[in-house]
């Protein structure tokens, strides 16, 4: 299914070195749910790592945002 599809493509995307943020899943794969699916890979034996990444001050103050990467040997 849909969902399916989805995981699969931030699958592919981490196995390609890519490194992936929120944003990135909503404007490649429209998933806006990107920790859920970071989750079910991490429970089928993918090492991924998070890393916490700072947006520059905005009126809003700073946002701070995933950003999620295959760990690398």
């Amino acid at each position: 299914g849909h969902m399916k599809s989805q995981k699969e493509n931030i699958r592919t995307a981490l196995k390609g070195g890519h490194r992936i943020t929120p944003f990135d899943a909503l404007q490649w794969f429209g998933c806006a749910r990107l920790a859920a699916r970071i989750q079910e890979l991490r429970r089928e034996g993918m090492d991924i790592v998070t890393e916490m990444k700072h947006n520059r001050a905005s009126a809003e103050g700073k946002k701070s945002f995933a950003c999620y990467s295959m760990r690398r040997e």
